[in-house]
């Protein structure tokens, strides 16, 4: 039987941290800032996220 093998995230390259062209760095969308995800991407709940007048995502 095969066990879950986690992978890099491809968003975040791993580090678990994305950050916009003005260098804010924000945790990773895809991966929840772990820097790991599932290799068939899992099973995820979606949630909408707020963004502020630049377009930056709010908690």
């Amino acid at each position: 039987m095969f066990g879950l093998r986690e992978e890099d995230c491809k968003a975040c390259r791993g580090s678990g941290m994305l950050s916009d062209d003005e260098g804010w760095q924000y945790k990773c969308s895809v991966c929840h800032g772990s820097g790991k995800v599932a290799p068939n991407g899992g099973q995820r709940q979606v949630r909408l996220m707020e963004v502020d007048e630049n377009n930056r995502l709010l908690d």
